[in-house]
């Protein structure tokens, strides 16, 4: 930018949440001032004034969310052409954190849109600290656009080998008690990965007396950049968050990490790790199992960690309902774009998913036949059921293409404290509703329901703040891992007594356990089907048990059980995997419109080939590795 004088908005810097980019600014508006150049952020916080000072006066670096970029996009109150006329480069902070689902999609389009308004070619650079195999993810970011990649990985030297431990405390309460009466006087950043078990490890912490902050996505920002301030200055304190203190955000001098149970991938155990040690001190990390599955979940997470595994990042196979948004996204954008032109615009998000062409005309004829566009003197804009779905009154709906459930907002006076779901509120007649946020309790004043606001007071008594959803499910990789963990493993240096004696326990227990293979147990509670293949490989097979061995079947990441035992299912089980070896298995989604946006416009046939591109697989590799080896029976 310097070398060059570029001016204008030249930059765009995209992270995945609103923390990073509030954090980023406060940094680069330092660097930026130093040569008389501006920086401006922009988010869902961002009040009306301040939008309209960028608009007005363009920074030369601007942040922002793929989400926020999309609404100024599609903004009648934006310029855009203007506004983005001298951009010369989008950097995407956290790469690995978009790539693997369909908002890193979105993102590809947003670029390729980009890419139309400036007279510039525009440089994509992407950052991250945390990727297994940078090629893949290279060639992901280059999607679509002219001109070579390159990744640029510097080597990193010697590094102190982290300090690692595994302890096993059996529950919540009993991490609380630990974490209470370990390394007093020292900052520690504790990671759970559901915001219930957060606000419920911050009450129990506040119980021991230790001065608690909580960070996680249904706070408001308030309340988040309180805490995080405050444990940004303090020293003798805990910050218990989700993984919205993951990616990068400046909390100051972390003396240690705390894990409870286990995070969902070696990545981002990796990241949670590098948030230690930033200041001549050694990386570590504490991890406390609450029970006998999150342990062994931890110990598999260990071993891989230990082999140098890093998971790759996939990005998601077809993603035409992001193309249906981007359509409707382009339409607004332009205020209506000839036919002709439609195409040129979205060649880019075409060449970057490998969708042909004629996938997206028939998309197109699809919307035009159903009101959802409408076509006069060959220029598309929105019909009527475009409007009524997309347009001004619900144009929000437009601008992410990922689900979340409705929240109500909790206010105590004026000041919002944050989100909870409506099966919060939800208590038997004339009883008091309390919840439990922000590591504090209280008492439920008035509930708005048309308007999903509820008012609050402080209270001495808290209960519990719900949140529906949940992550992805155990991967095939960390679950296979468990095994040869239990087997194998070469862990007694990161165990605590505590946890050895777990693993040993552990052990005794699934005595049958084998590397590679399967094997079916008959035991107090019923028969199962112990693969330990992930939650993903195991939908997989129960869907095609139930055609083989009609009956029930319910499974988990680490088995599959039928409702009734019986050794015909286990020989059902063979014949299965048997059939897989030639051309693997696959099992399509039944609920399409409830897991993807936009499916609902699509067509029956697109929406069968999204299914079935999405379908979940099962190769005949991996078939071939659960193949039953023994038929156990176990008191």
């Amino acid at each position: 930018m310097l070398s060059e004088d570029w001016r204008g908005l030249s930059v765009v810097y995209l992270c995945p949440i609103k923390a990073l980019l509030n954090d980023l600014e406060h940094r680069l508006r330092g660097y930026a001032a130093l040569f008389g150049r501006s920086v401006g952020v922009w988010h869902g916080d961002i009040g009306a004034s301040e939008r309209k000072r960028l608009r007005d006066s363009p920074p030369d670096i601007l942040l922002a969310t793929p989400e926020s970029l999309e609404v100024m996009l599609v903004s009648r109150l934006t310029d855009h052409k203007a506004l983005f006329a001298d951009l010369r480069i989008v950097i995407v902070d956290e790469i690995h954190a978009f790539a693997g689902d369909d908002r890193g999609w979105h993102l590809i389009a947003l670029l390729g849109r980009l890419a139309g308004l400036s007279s510039h070619p525009i440089q994509r650079l992407g950052l991250s600290a945390t990727v297994g195999d940078a090629d893949s993810l290279l060639s992901w970011l280059v999607g679509g656009a002219q001109g070579e990649g390159e990744v640029i990985a510097p080597a990193a030297g010697e590094a102190t080998a982290p300090e690692v431990t595994l302890d096993f405390v059996g529950s919540l309460d009993n991490a609380a008690i630990v974490i209470s009466r370990l390394h007093v006087g020292e900052k520690r950043l504790v990671f759970c990965d559901s915001r219930r078990q957060v606000e419920q490890l911050a009450v129990a912490l506040g119980g021991h007396g230790v001065e608690t902050y909580v960070s996680h996505s249904s706070l408001s920002q308030d309340e988040r950049r309180r805490a995080e301030a405050a444990f940004a200055e303090a020293r003798d304190c805990v910050i218990v968050a989700t993984s919205t203190l993951e990616l990068g955000i400046d909390v100051g001098d972390l003396d240690r990490m705390i894990q409870i149970d286990a995070p969902g991938s070696v990545a981002s155990f990796l990241q949670r790790l590098g948030r230690t040690g930033r200041r001549n001190g050694r990386r570590n990390a504490l991890f406390l199992a609450t029970s006998s599955g999150a342990f062994l979940k931890t110990i598999g997470l260990l071993h891989l960690w230990r082999s140098g595994f890093v998971e790759p990042v996939e990005p998601p196979a077809f993603p035409i309902h992001v193309l249906a948004q981007q359509i409707l996204a382009l339409v607004l954008q332009e205020g209506g774009v000839p036919r002709s032109e439609m195409l040129r615009w979205l060649q880019p998000f075409l060449d970057a998913t490998a969708i042909e062409p004629r996938k997206c005309d028939g998309l197109i004829d699809h919307l035009l036949a159903n009101g959802v566009l409408f076509e006069a003197d060959g220029l598309v804009s929105l019909g009527d059921d475009g409007e009524r779905l997309y347009g001004r009154r619900n144009f929000l709906e437009l601008f992410s293409v990922f689900m979340a459930p409705p929240l109500f907002s909790v206010l105590e006076g004026r000041a919002e404290v944050g989100l909870v779901d409506e099966t919060s509120l939800i208590q038997p007649k004339d009883e008091p509703v309390y919840l439990t946020l922000a590591g504090r309790g209280w008492k439920v004043t008035h509930i708005d329901w048309s308007r999903r606001r509820v008012w609050v007071e402080a209270a001495n008594a808290g209960g519990q703040a719900r949140w529906s959803g949940s992550g992805p499910g155990l991967s095939w990789e960390l679950a296979r891992a468990v095994p040869d963990a239990l087997i194998n493993h070469q862990l007694h240096d990161v165990l605590s007594r505590r946890a050895l004696e777990a693993l040993e326990e552990l052990q005794d227990e699934f005595d049958w356990v084998a590397p590679t293979g399967s094997v079916w147990v008959d035991a107090a509670d019923g028969q199962a089907w112990w693969t330990f293949a992930g939650a993903e490989a195991n939908a997989v097979l129960v869907s095609h048990l139930r055609e083989m061995a009609p009956g029930r079947f319910t499974c988990d990441a680490w088995r599959i059980r039928p409702r009734h035992t019986a050794v015909q299912k286990h020989q059902a089980a063979i014949e299965l995997l048997e059939s897989a070896t030639a051309s693997g298995l696959s099992a399509s989604l039944d609920d399409i419109e409830t897991r993807y946006k936009f499916t609902d416009i699509l067509s029956k046939q697109l929406q069968d080939d999204l299914a079935f591109q999405r379908g979940f697989w099962l190769s005949p590799t991996k078939a071939m590795m659960l193949r039953p080896l023994a038929h156990v029976r176990r008191e």
